[in-house]
Protein backbone atom coordinates (compact mmCIF):
# COMPACT_ATOMS: atom_id res chain seq x y z
CA UNK A 1 0.00 0.00 0.00
CA UNK A 2 1.43 3.92 -0.82
CA UNK A 3 1.92 5.70 1.99
CA UNK A 4 -0.13 9.26 3.18
CA UNK A 5 1.33 12.03 1.24
CA UNK A 6 1.14 15.20 1.88
CA UNK A 7 -2.19 17.53 0.49
CA UNK A 8 -1.94 20.02 -1.98
CA UNK A 9 -4.74 23.08 -1.67
CA UNK A 10 -6.90 23.60 -4.51
CA UNK A 11 -7.02 27.70 -4.71
CA UNK A 12 -8.96 27.62 -7.27
CA UNK A 13 -11.43 25.55 -9.77
CA UNK A 14 -13.99 26.01 -12.51
CA UNK A 15 -16.17 24.10 -14.53
CA UNK A 16 -17.89 24.75 -18.18
CA UNK A 17 -20.54 22.17 -19.10
CA UNK A 18 -24.30 21.57 -20.70
CA UNK A 19 -25.79 23.26 -17.64
CA UNK A 20 -23.35 26.62 -17.96
CA UNK A 21 -20.67 28.48 -17.84
CA UNK A 22 -18.73 28.51 -14.27
CA UNK A 23 -19.85 27.04 -10.70
CA UNK A 24 -22.63 28.78 -10.29
CA UNK A 25 -24.19 27.57 -12.93
CA UNK A 26 -23.08 23.84 -12.37
CA UNK A 27 -24.15 24.33 -8.97
CA UNK A 28 -27.93 25.85 -9.96
CA UNK A 29 -28.40 22.93 -11.92
CA UNK A 30 -27.56 20.02 -9.63
CA UNK A 31 -29.35 21.78 -6.58
CA UNK A 32 -32.50 21.74 -8.91
CA UNK A 33 -32.03 18.44 -10.66
CA UNK A 34 -32.15 20.07 -13.83
CA UNK A 35 -30.32 17.82 -16.92
CA UNK A 36 -28.35 19.60 -19.42
CA UNK A 37 -28.86 16.91 -22.16
CA UNK A 38 -30.70 18.21 -25.00
CA UNK A 39 -31.76 16.38 -28.52
CA UNK A 40 -28.69 15.72 -30.57
CA UNK A 41 -28.33 18.83 -32.76
CA UNK A 42 -24.19 18.62 -33.64
CA UNK A 43 -23.02 17.56 -36.98
CA UNK A 44 -23.83 18.38 -40.37
CA UNK A 45 -25.53 17.78 -42.27
CA UNK A 46 -28.12 17.43 -40.28
CA UNK A 47 -30.12 14.66 -41.75
CA UNK A 48 -27.38 12.58 -40.40
CA UNK A 49 -26.83 13.31 -37.21
CA UNK A 50 -27.56 10.26 -35.08
CA UNK A 51 -30.52 9.84 -32.77
CA UNK A 52 -29.28 10.43 -29.10
CA UNK A 53 -28.88 13.03 -26.47
CA UNK A 54 -26.16 14.90 -25.95
CA UNK A 55 -24.92 17.59 -23.53
CA UNK A 56 -23.29 20.57 -25.79
CA UNK A 57 -21.59 23.47 -24.29
CA UNK A 58 -23.49 26.60 -25.68
CA UNK A 59 -21.30 29.81 -27.45
CA UNK A 60 -18.42 27.62 -28.08
CA UNK A 61 -18.74 28.72 -32.01
CA UNK A 62 -18.80 32.40 -30.91
CA UNK A 63 -15.83 32.60 -28.58
CA UNK A 64 -13.12 34.35 -30.43
CA UNK A 65 -8.92 33.68 -29.31
CA UNK A 66 -7.31 36.53 -28.83
CA UNK A 67 -4.56 37.26 -31.90
CA UNK A 68 -1.85 35.86 -30.20
CA UNK A 69 -3.44 31.97 -29.61
CA UNK A 70 -4.74 32.17 -33.13
CA UNK A 71 -2.28 29.90 -34.35
CA UNK A 72 -3.89 27.38 -31.88
CA UNK A 73 -7.42 28.18 -33.00
CA UNK A 74 -10.09 25.18 -33.07
CA UNK A 75 -13.14 24.14 -31.61
CA UNK A 76 -11.24 22.61 -28.45
CA UNK A 77 -9.39 25.25 -27.26
CA UNK A 78 -12.26 27.77 -28.14
CA UNK A 79 -14.13 25.66 -25.53
CA UNK A 80 -10.71 25.89 -23.21
CA UNK A 81 -10.45 29.18 -23.52
CA UNK A 82 -14.21 30.10 -22.53
CA UNK A 83 -13.72 27.81 -19.41
CA UNK A 84 -10.52 29.45 -18.38
CA UNK A 85 -12.26 32.72 -18.00
CA UNK A 86 -14.81 31.35 -15.84
CA UNK A 87 -15.11 31.88 -12.17
CA UNK A 88 -11.64 34.34 -12.10
CA UNK A 89 -9.18 31.35 -12.91
CA UNK A 90 -7.77 32.72 -15.82
CA UNK A 91 -6.53 35.78 -12.83
CA UNK A 92 -5.52 32.72 -10.26
CA UNK A 93 -3.25 30.91 -12.69
CA UNK A 94 -1.58 34.44 -13.91
CA UNK A 95 -1.01 35.35 -10.10
CA UNK A 96 0.43 31.65 -9.43
CA UNK A 97 2.95 32.61 -12.57
CA UNK A 98 3.63 35.63 -10.57
CA UNK A 99 4.05 34.10 -7.35
CA UNK A 100 6.55 31.33 -8.49
CA UNK A 101 7.68 32.91 -11.62
CA UNK A 102 6.65 31.61 -15.82
CA UNK A 103 8.90 27.66 -15.11
CA UNK A 104 7.27 26.99 -12.12
CA UNK A 105 4.36 25.95 -12.64
CA UNK A 106 3.34 22.83 -14.76
CA UNK A 107 0.64 21.87 -16.95
CA UNK A 108 -1.31 18.86 -17.12
CA UNK A 109 -4.51 18.34 -19.08
CA UNK A 110 -6.44 15.36 -19.48
CA UNK A 111 -8.26 14.86 -23.13
CA UNK A 112 -9.58 11.68 -25.51
CA UNK A 113 -10.07 13.23 -28.36
CA UNK A 114 -8.42 17.06 -28.08
CA UNK A 115 -8.97 19.25 -30.99
CA UNK A 116 -10.03 15.72 -33.76
CA UNK A 117 -12.80 17.39 -34.97
CA UNK A 118 -10.93 19.96 -36.86
CA UNK A 119 -8.79 17.11 -38.14
CA UNK A 120 -12.28 15.45 -39.13
CA UNK A 121 -13.40 18.20 -41.05
CA UNK A 122 -10.20 18.90 -42.77
CA UNK A 123 -9.78 15.76 -44.16
CA UNK A 124 -13.69 16.60 -45.70
CA UNK A 125 -11.74 19.35 -47.20
CA UNK A 126 -8.62 18.08 -49.06
CA UNK A 127 -7.79 19.37 -52.49
CA UNK A 128 -6.93 17.61 -55.73
CA UNK A 129 -3.70 16.47 -54.72
CA UNK A 130 -5.34 15.38 -51.14
CA UNK A 131 -3.49 18.28 -49.42
CA UNK A 132 -5.53 19.90 -46.32
CA UNK A 133 -6.79 23.44 -47.27
CA UNK A 134 -3.60 26.03 -46.22
CA UNK A 135 -4.94 26.89 -43.07
CA UNK A 136 -5.54 23.66 -41.58
CA UNK A 137 -1.94 23.05 -42.28
CA UNK A 138 -1.02 23.50 -38.73
CA UNK A 139 0.44 20.29 -36.95
CA UNK A 140 0.19 21.64 -33.42
CA UNK A 141 -3.66 21.13 -33.90
CA UNK A 142 -3.90 17.75 -35.28
CA UNK A 143 -1.96 16.27 -32.13
CA UNK A 144 -3.87 15.54 -28.84
CA UNK A 145 -1.09 18.07 -27.20
CA UNK A 146 -3.05 20.57 -28.94
CA UNK A 147 -4.67 21.35 -25.85
CA UNK A 148 -1.53 21.54 -23.34
CA UNK A 149 0.28 23.73 -25.95
CA UNK A 150 -2.68 25.88 -26.07
CA UNK A 151 -3.35 26.24 -21.95
CA UNK A 152 0.13 26.85 -21.65
CA UNK A 153 0.69 29.24 -23.79
CA UNK A 154 -2.86 31.07 -23.09
CA UNK A 155 -1.58 31.75 -19.44
CA UNK A 156 2.41 32.17 -20.17
CA UNK A 157 3.81 29.75 -18.42
CA UNK A 158 7.38 27.32 -18.92
CA UNK A 159 7.24 24.56 -16.74
CA UNK A 160 6.35 20.87 -17.32
CA UNK A 161 3.85 20.78 -19.75
CA UNK A 162 1.83 17.27 -19.86
CA UNK A 163 -1.38 15.95 -21.94
CA UNK A 164 -2.53 13.00 -20.60
CA UNK A 165 -5.35 10.78 -22.73
CA UNK A 166 -6.06 7.60 -20.91
CA UNK A 167 -10.13 7.80 -21.77
CA UNK A 168 -12.15 8.59 -19.33
CA UNK A 169 -9.85 8.65 -16.75
CA UNK A 170 -7.88 11.32 -18.17
CA UNK A 171 -8.53 14.49 -16.41
CA UNK A 172 -8.59 12.99 -13.24
CA UNK A 173 -4.88 11.35 -13.50
CA UNK A 174 -3.60 15.05 -14.20
CA UNK A 175 -4.01 15.45 -10.11
CA UNK A 176 -1.85 12.28 -9.36
CA UNK A 177 0.67 13.49 -12.25
CA UNK A 178 0.42 16.94 -10.31
CA UNK A 179 0.95 15.69 -6.95
CA UNK A 180 4.04 13.86 -8.02
CA UNK A 181 5.66 16.36 -9.44
CA UNK A 182 5.32 18.89 -6.96
CA UNK A 183 6.49 16.63 -3.99
CA UNK A 184 9.38 15.77 -6.42
CA UNK A 185 10.28 19.19 -6.43
CA UNK A 186 9.65 19.25 -10.43
CA UNK A 187 6.55 22.15 -9.70
CA UNK A 188 5.58 24.79 -7.17
CA UNK A 189 1.98 24.93 -8.76
CA UNK A 190 -0.23 23.11 -11.19
CA UNK A 191 -2.88 24.04 -13.82
CA UNK A 192 -4.75 20.79 -14.43
CA UNK A 193 -7.94 19.95 -16.10
CA UNK A 194 -9.54 18.58 -18.97
CA UNK A 195 -10.99 19.16 -22.25
CA UNK A 196 -13.06 17.57 -24.88
CA UNK A 197 -15.59 18.65 -27.70
CA UNK A 198 -18.19 16.50 -29.59
CA UNK A 199 -16.90 15.36 -32.48
CA UNK A 200 -17.90 12.79 -35.12
CA UNK A 201 -15.54 10.20 -34.12
CA UNK A 202 -16.92 10.29 -31.11
CA UNK A 203 -20.62 9.96 -31.62
CA UNK A 204 -20.11 7.43 -34.28
CA UNK A 205 -17.66 5.47 -32.33
CA UNK A 206 -19.58 4.74 -29.25
CA UNK A 207 -22.47 4.16 -31.26
CA UNK A 208 -20.80 1.39 -32.91
CA UNK A 209 -19.86 0.18 -30.06
CA UNK A 210 -23.34 0.37 -28.76
CA UNK A 211 -23.34 2.13 -25.55
CA UNK A 212 -24.74 4.70 -27.11
CA UNK A 213 -28.77 5.73 -25.81
CA UNK A 214 -31.43 7.50 -27.83
CA UNK A 215 -32.86 8.77 -24.27
CA UNK A 216 -31.32 11.13 -21.63
CA UNK A 217 -29.05 8.73 -19.92
CA UNK A 218 -30.31 7.15 -16.28
CA UNK A 219 -27.47 5.77 -14.30
CA UNK A 220 -27.37 2.78 -12.68
CA UNK A 221 -31.51 3.02 -13.32
CA UNK A 222 -32.71 -0.55 -14.41
CA UNK A 223 -33.59 0.38 -17.53
CA UNK A 224 -31.02 2.11 -18.16
CA UNK A 225 -30.03 2.12 -21.91
CA UNK A 226 -26.23 3.05 -22.75
CA UNK A 227 -24.61 6.43 -22.32
CA UNK A 228 -25.45 10.30 -23.52
CA UNK A 229 -22.45 12.06 -24.60
CA UNK A 230 -21.27 15.12 -23.37
CA UNK A 231 -18.35 18.13 -23.99
CA UNK A 232 -16.93 20.74 -21.15
CA UNK A 233 -13.89 22.62 -20.03
CA UNK A 234 -12.56 22.43 -16.23
CA UNK A 235 -9.84 23.35 -14.40
CA UNK A 236 -7.89 23.93 -11.08
CA UNK A 237 -4.67 25.22 -9.26
CA UNK A 238 -2.71 22.83 -7.25
CA UNK A 239 -0.50 24.31 -4.88
CA UNK A 240 1.48 23.21 -1.65
CA UNK A 241 -0.45 23.79 1.24
CA UNK A 242 2.86 25.57 2.96
CA UNK A 243 2.72 28.40 0.15
CA UNK A 244 -1.29 28.46 -0.86
CA UNK A 245 -2.61 31.77 0.16
CA UNK A 246 -5.88 31.55 2.50
CA UNK A 247 -9.43 32.05 0.91
CA UNK A 248 -9.20 35.69 2.40
CA UNK A 249 -5.97 36.63 0.71
CA UNK A 250 -7.90 35.03 -2.31
CA UNK A 251 -10.58 37.08 -2.26
CA UNK A 252 -12.99 34.35 -1.85
CA UNK A 253 -16.30 33.73 0.51
CA UNK A 254 -15.33 32.22 3.62
CA UNK A 255 -12.08 34.43 4.09
CA UNK A 256 -13.18 36.47 6.62
CA UNK A 257 -10.42 37.64 8.97
CA UNK A 258 -7.80 36.87 11.60
CA UNK A 259 -8.03 32.90 11.37
CA UNK A 260 -8.83 32.29 7.47
CA UNK A 261 -10.50 29.12 6.19
CA UNK A 262 -8.02 27.38 3.97
CA UNK A 263 -8.89 26.00 0.12
CA UNK A 264 -10.11 22.30 0.04
CA UNK A 265 -7.43 20.07 -0.61
CA UNK A 266 -6.04 16.87 -2.53
CA UNK A 267 -5.58 14.31 0.29
CA UNK A 268 -4.88 11.19 -2.20
CA UNK A 269 -5.40 9.35 -5.67
CA UNK A 270 -4.77 5.70 -6.97
CA UNK A 271 -4.12 4.59 -10.28
CA UNK A 272 -4.57 1.54 -11.80
CA UNK A 273 -5.14 -0.19 -15.02
CA UNK A 274 -6.54 -4.03 -14.84
CA UNK A 275 -6.34 -4.25 -18.84
CA UNK A 276 -9.36 -6.94 -18.99
CA UNK A 277 -10.90 -6.06 -21.70
CA UNK A 278 -10.62 -3.07 -24.22
CA UNK A 279 -14.22 -1.51 -23.82
CA UNK A 280 -15.90 -3.32 -20.58
CA UNK A 281 -14.74 -3.50 -16.83
CA UNK A 282 -13.29 -6.47 -15.17
CA UNK A 283 -16.46 -8.03 -13.65
CA UNK A 284 -15.27 -7.86 -10.11
CA UNK A 285 -14.01 -4.54 -10.38
CA UNK A 286 -10.32 -5.26 -9.66
CA UNK A 287 -9.29 -2.11 -11.12
CA UNK A 288 -11.67 0.26 -9.90
CA UNK A 289 -11.14 -1.52 -6.63
CA UNK A 290 -7.37 -1.11 -6.26
CA UNK A 291 -7.66 2.63 -7.08
CA UNK A 292 -9.99 2.96 -4.57
CA UNK A 293 -7.67 1.31 -2.02
CA UNK A 294 -4.86 3.57 -3.02
CA UNK A 295 -6.68 6.53 -2.89
CA UNK A 296 -7.92 5.71 0.59
CA UNK A 297 -4.10 4.96 1.64
CA UNK A 298 -2.38 8.03 0.37
CA UNK A 299 -5.04 10.04 2.03
CA UNK A 300 -4.85 8.01 5.63
CA UNK A 301 -8.52 7.28 5.67
CA UNK A 302 -11.20 4.41 5.78
CA UNK A 303 -13.70 4.27 4.19
CA UNK A 304 -16.30 5.47 6.47
CA UNK A 305 -15.00 8.79 6.78
CA UNK A 306 -16.38 9.55 2.98
CA UNK A 307 -19.65 11.70 3.33
CA UNK A 308 -19.80 11.96 -0.83
CA UNK A 309 -18.97 9.46 -3.76
CA UNK A 310 -19.35 11.39 -7.24
CA UNK A 311 -19.88 7.80 -9.10
CA UNK A 312 -18.24 7.43 -12.76
CA UNK A 313 -22.11 6.50 -13.20
CA UNK A 314 -22.32 6.19 -17.25
CA UNK A 315 -25.61 4.68 -17.52
CA UNK A 316 -23.29 1.63 -19.66
CA UNK A 317 -24.85 -1.74 -18.31
CA UNK A 318 -21.97 -3.23 -16.66
CA UNK A 319 -19.90 0.08 -15.77
CA UNK A 320 -22.99 0.86 -13.43
CA UNK A 321 -23.76 -3.01 -11.93
CA UNK A 322 -19.67 -3.44 -11.38
CA UNK A 323 -19.14 0.02 -9.38
CA UNK A 324 -22.80 -0.40 -7.68
CA UNK A 325 -21.35 -3.20 -6.38
CA UNK A 326 -18.16 -2.00 -5.36
CA UNK A 327 -19.89 0.98 -3.53
CA UNK A 328 -22.58 -1.21 -1.53
CA UNK A 329 -19.89 -3.59 -0.31
CA UNK A 330 -17.28 -0.84 0.83
CA UNK A 331 -18.97 2.03 2.23
CA UNK A 332 -21.68 2.39 5.14
CA UNK A 333 -25.42 2.78 4.18
CA UNK A 334 -24.80 6.70 5.02
CA UNK A 335 -22.67 7.72 2.31
CA UNK A 336 -24.23 10.04 0.01
CA UNK A 337 -23.53 8.52 -3.78
CA UNK A 338 -24.46 9.53 -7.50
CA UNK A 339 -23.72 9.84 -10.92
CA UNK A 340 -24.19 13.20 -12.31
CA UNK A 341 -23.61 12.01 -16.35
CA UNK A 342 -27.60 12.76 -16.53
CA UNK A 343 -26.45 16.55 -15.94
CA UNK A 344 -23.86 17.34 -18.67
CA UNK A 345 -23.32 13.70 -20.65
CA UNK A 346 -20.11 11.84 -20.55
CA UNK A 347 -17.68 14.22 -21.20
CA UNK A 348 -15.10 11.85 -21.72
CA UNK A 349 -11.38 13.34 -21.39
CA UNK A 350 -12.85 16.53 -19.37
CA UNK A 351 -15.28 13.42 -17.19
CA UNK A 352 -12.66 13.53 -14.14
CA UNK A 353 -12.35 17.41 -13.86
CA UNK A 354 -15.93 18.27 -13.87
CA UNK A 355 -16.48 15.55 -11.30
CA UNK A 356 -13.41 16.74 -9.52
CA UNK A 357 -15.20 20.06 -9.44
CA UNK A 358 -18.51 19.04 -8.47
CA UNK A 359 -16.76 17.36 -5.37
CA UNK A 360 -14.88 20.28 -4.54
CA UNK A 361 -18.50 21.99 -4.54
CA UNK A 362 -19.84 19.45 -1.97
CA UNK A 363 -17.17 20.81 0.49
CA UNK A 364 -17.28 24.10 -0.05
CA UNK A 365 -21.33 24.00 -0.60
CA UNK A 366 -22.35 21.22 1.51
CA UNK A 367 -24.51 19.79 -1.88
CA UNK A 368 -24.50 16.37 -2.26
CA UNK A 369 -26.59 16.45 -6.20
CA UNK A 370 -28.77 13.18 -7.08
CA UNK A 371 -28.77 10.72 -9.63
CA UNK A 372 -31.08 12.95 -12.70
CA UNK A 373 -32.97 11.16 -15.22
CA UNK A 374 -33.44 8.08 -12.87
CA UNK A 375 -36.24 6.45 -11.29
CA UNK A 376 -36.39 2.93 -10.14
CA UNK A 377 -32.60 1.99 -8.97
CA UNK A 378 -31.36 -1.49 -10.46
CA UNK A 379 -31.50 -3.88 -7.59
CA UNK A 380 -27.59 -4.46 -7.26
CA UNK A 381 -27.08 -0.84 -6.10
CA UNK A 382 -27.18 -0.52 -2.16
CA UNK A 383 -28.60 2.31 -0.64
CA UNK A 384 -25.64 4.90 -1.44
CA UNK A 385 -26.75 5.77 -4.30
CA UNK A 386 -29.26 8.78 -4.06
CA UNK A 387 -31.87 10.20 -6.87
CA UNK A 388 -32.34 13.03 -4.91
CA UNK A 389 -29.72 15.77 -3.85
CA UNK A 390 -29.13 16.60 -0.56
CA UNK A 391 -27.26 19.05 1.96
CA UNK A 392 -24.99 18.24 4.52
CA UNK A 393 -21.62 18.38 6.19
CA UNK A 394 -19.31 17.19 3.46
CA UNK A 395 -15.56 16.83 5.23
CA UNK A 396 -14.05 14.39 2.42
CA UNK A 397 -15.38 13.46 -0.68
CA UNK A 398 -14.09 11.01 -3.47
CA UNK A 399 -14.40 11.38 -7.28
CA UNK A 400 -14.38 8.13 -9.60
CA UNK A 401 -13.42 7.94 -13.32
CA UNK A 402 -13.14 4.61 -14.93
CA UNK A 403 -11.82 4.01 -18.77
CA UNK A 404 -11.20 2.01 -21.42
CA UNK A 405 -8.89 -0.61 -21.32
CA UNK A 406 -9.62 -0.63 -17.10
CA UNK A 407 -7.78 2.85 -16.78
CA UNK A 408 -8.86 3.60 -13.63
CA UNK A 409 -8.37 6.77 -11.33
CA UNK A 410 -10.05 7.33 -7.58
CA UNK A 411 -8.74 10.89 -6.09
CA UNK A 412 -10.50 12.30 -2.48
CA UNK A 413 -10.57 15.50 -1.11
CA UNK A 414 -10.64 17.13 1.97
CA UNK A 415 -11.54 20.11 3.32
CA UNK A 416 -8.62 22.43 4.48
CA UNK A 417 -8.16 23.17 8.13
CA UNK A 418 -8.47 26.71 9.51
CA UNK A 419 -5.33 28.79 10.05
Amino acid sequence: MPQPIPPLSVTAYTATTALGVGKAALRSGLEASRSGLRANDFGEPAGQRLATWIGRVDGVEAVQLPAALADLDCRNNRLAWLGLGADGFLEAALAARERYGAGRVAVIMGTSTSSIGDTELAYTLLDAEGRMPAPMRRSEIHTTHSLGLFVQKALGLAGPNETLSTACSSSAKVFASAERLIRLGLADAAVVGGVDTLCGSVLFGFNSLELVSDQPCRPFDVARGGISLGEAAGFALLERVSTAPTLAALGRPGGGSGASAAAPRLLGYGEASDAHHMSTPHPEGAGAERALNDALARAGLAPDAIDYINLHGTASAKNDEVEAALVARRFPARTHASSTKGFTGHTLGAAGIVEAVISLLALDTGLMPGTVNSTALDPVCGPQIRLAPAHGEVRHALSNSFGFGGNNCALIFGKGAAA
